[in-house]
């Protein structure tokens, strides 16, 4: 009896394309995870900002500032300034804004923050007072 041991090129094919498929996916999902991960440091800082803002700045000045950065709102950690790509708020590929409106001589009634998320909607805060 004439009998060959080990495997057809066919086995090898179907084991080879089943573990690049896998390969793919766990790739595929740890870039989504790394989004979402993103995406939720982008919403503390603006939180961050938001907060510091209605709590700190208003509360001691009455107004909200023309532009936001760690030098007037300073009750921050200075890093939440960066997004997740390490753009400044206010460079123009940060994923940050800050709008102000009804602006009078650097003393504003309204702002909008805003940072644009990957996976979601932009996350948007509006002044509180």
């Amino acid at each position: 009896m004439n009998t060959k041991k080990g495997f057809t090129v066919l086995e090898i094919i179907i084991v080879a394309v089943f573990a690049t498929l896998l390969i793919i996916l766990f790739f595929v999902q740890k870039s989504n995870l790394d989004a979402f991960e993103r995406d939720d440091d982008r919403k503390t800082a603006i939180n961050a900002m938001y907060y510091a803002l209605e709590e700190s700045f208003y509360k001691e000045h009455g107004y909200y500032p023309e532009t936001i950065s760690e030098e007037n709102i300073t009750v921050i950690d200075p890093a939440l300034w960066t997004d997740p790509f390490g753009f400044n708020l206010g460079d123009s590929l940060s994923s940050y804004s800050y709008q102000p409106a009804n602006c009078d001589q650097g003393h504003c009634k309204e702002y909008i923050l805003k940072a644009d998320l990957e996976k979601e909607d932009a996350y948007v805060k509006y002044n509180r007072n």
